[in-house]
């Protein structure tokens, strides 16, 4: 790290803010448009996932995609090798020039079309993204398997020992793997001899090699944590101990402390990982006595800053400064709200009533969902072999009743028997599948909303209209919606009352959506949700929930992008953040910064 700092650190943050900047502003919307336009050309305006199958099977999207993903590949694979390029010039200890580790780095990302350079595609674009366990790009690090597929994954037992051999197998590829992109930048290696040389020169060391990569992010972790938990802590200190401009001017110092501490980290992070890559490159290279050859850009003489420069630099950090102590001054006298409260209230659904720790869709798990505060109760109903409209979430009853019984082959009498609370706890035993006519009843008593999901197996008669029967017997369509997953069920009832509120329950949203007319709102897995799509449903004048989100950064999150319910299990968790959202100081915007950091 001392020959990087001593030699072409200049050169890499400037890269790195500038290629992160760019990213921003151009290339990621340039990648959207281009995906959008094959969306245009195959016809789709949007993509949920009763569709997805088909827009991914047909032939022209697979030829326009693969298109794209080699694009992307070589997007990625030059943000890695000017850093590469810049770092192996200074283990030479000289200083190279931006524009020259940038040609070099284009011109051999552009090489990604050669037959031996295909694999880098499964490098850079799966083991990458998918592991980032020290070799990543910047552009594609954020890139995570969406949450309702890693619930469903993590829910199945065969699926999640599948999932954890496919983790453990990409882990052993990247490591076999991880000099390949040294081999391939510095060396002039194809690929695929790139590989065979990772392989060698990392045989025996895998699990050495992977320790110190965890061990180097950990430590920047940590330090970096310290930073700024000092910051905060002394924040808050100053806060309480002064009250005047010198102590706003103090906090605002501390405060662009953290701020740049933020950036400087984000802009390092990939830079001290393949620093410690390429010392773990050379070092082994040295053991098994293999001859270590560089990469020969002309070095170029260090230029002394100019008195003036100098000059400007300091005169723009104290405007700057001088600015911020201004707006933080006026924020802690309350001239200034950091944040406004929403147009719209947030509201809180509990999904399958209080089921982290009653038993699903039951009684029990309603009436503490009710105690909590929440404002809507998510069920999910089915129908009957005697066409009852029952309140289970699986068609087969095995996971929750202990019993191999589908909902379609069994009468409503034949499930009542069922014990559905001891597969949660023994404490439970007896508790009964309920009749959504039941629940209807009970809410209406307790005043409480419910949001009925619709689940269709197919093996129904005239399911959509029982529902609604029930519904209008107790009189409580305006204290319901009713929702599914199916549009094809959400046309059926609004065929029989267009009175009748839907909800559209999607995994995967992602184009033109508001023009799906039989949805008066949608309910969305939050993994899908942005704030351009969030804004573009409440321009068409609908609502939009966000499901099933459970921990603190998911929840802070949606809150943020300012949907309108928030479907989840820990009810007391969202409702308290809910709150806090509305009721903040600049402390707990600090904290909050932090938080949304990590």
């Amino acid at each position: 790290m001392k020959k990087v700092f001593s030699y072409n650190m200049k050169n890499i943050i400037k890269f790195e803010f500038i290629f992160k900047i760019l990213s921003a502003i151009i290339f990621t919307p340039l990648f959207l448009y281009l995906f959008n336009s094959i969306m245009r050309i195959t016809g789709y305006n949007y993509l949920t996932l009763e569709n997805i199958f088909s827009f991914l099977l047909n032939p022209i999207t697979i030829i326009l995609l693969l298109f794209l993903i080699f694009i992307l590949t070589i997007y990625s694979l030059f943000d890695i090798g000017v850093i590469i390029t810049l770092i192996d010039a200074s283990f030479q200890k000289k200083e190279i020039s931006l524009k020259d580790a940038i040609k070099y780095s284009f011109w051999k990302s552009v090489k990604v079309f050669k037959k031996d350079n295909i694999l880098l595609v499964v490098l850079v674009l799966l083991l990458i993204p998918f592991l980032n366990i020290g070799i990543t790009s910047s552009f594609i690090s954020s890139i995570k398997i969406p949450e309702f597929i890693l619930d469903y994954i993590f829910g199945n037992n065969l699926l999640y020992l599948i999932y954890v051999g496919i983790v453990f197998l990409l882990i052993f590829l990247q490591l076999r793997w991880i000099y390949s992109l040294h081999y391939y930048f510095i060396e002039n290696k194809n690929f695929k001899e790139a590989r065979i040389r990772s392989i060698n020169l990392g045989n025996k060391r895998h699990c050495k090699d992977l320790l110190k990569i965890l061990l180097t992010q950990l430590f920047i972790t940590i330090m970096y944590l310290l930073f700024v938990f000092i910051g905060i802590f002394l924040i808050i200190v100053l806060n309480k101990l002064f009250n005047n401009i010198i102590g706003t001017f103090m906090i605002t110092i501390l405060w662009l402390f953290i701020a740049i501490s933020f950036i400087i980290t984000v802009l390092l992070s990939n830079v001290i990982n393949y620093t410690i890559i390429s010392d773990m490159y050379y070092k082994n290279k040295e053991s098994i006595k293999e001859k270590i050859n560089h990469i020969h850009i002309k070095s170029i003489e260090k230029k002394k800053k100019s008195k003036q420069r100098l000059i400007l630099d300091i005169s723009i950090i104290l405007v700057i400064v001088i600015g911020l102590t201004i707006f933080t001054s006026g924020t802690l006298n309350g001239k200034y709200k950091l944040n406004i409260e929403y147009i719209r209230n947030i509201e809180v659904t509990a999904h399958r009533g209080a089921s982290v720790d009653f038993p699903e869709n039951t009684l029990s798990a309603f009436i503490e969902a009710k105690r909590l505060g929440s404002d809507w109760i998510e069920l999910d109903v089915q129908q009957t072999k005697d066409n009852e409209i029952i309140i289970t979430h699986d068609s087969n009853l095995k996971r929750t009743t202990g019993k191999d019984i589908n909902t379609w082959d069994a009468t409503y009498e034949e499930i009542s028997k069922l014990d559905a609370g001891s597969f949660k706890d023994k404490k439970f035993k007896g508790e009964k599948i309920p009749l959504l006519e039941d629940i209807i009843k009970w809410a209406k008593s307790q005043d409480i909303k419910l949001n009925i999901e619709l689940k269709p197996t197919g093996h129904e008669i005239n399911f959509e209209k029982n529902v609604l029967d029930i519904i209008k017997k107790y009189d409580f369509i305006d204290n319901c919606v009713v929702t599914s997953q199916n549009y094809k069920t959400l046309e059926n009832i609004k065929a029989i009352d267009d009175n009748v509120t839907t909800v559209y329950v999607m995994s995967l949203a992602y184009g033109d959506i508001k023009n799906l007319d039989k949805a008066d709102h949608f309910s969305i897995s939050s993994s899908s949700i942005t704030k351009s799509l969030v804004d573009e449903i409440h321009e068409s004048g609908k609502l939009i929930y966000g499901w099933t989100v459970n921990t603190k950064e998911s929840i802070n999150r949606i809150i943020d992008l300012k949907v309108d319910n928030i479907i989840t299990d820990n009810v007391t968790l969202a409702k308290d953040l809910v709150f806090k959202s509305k009721n903040s100081n600049i402390i707990n915007e600090y904290i909050k910064f932090v938080q949304n950091i990590f």
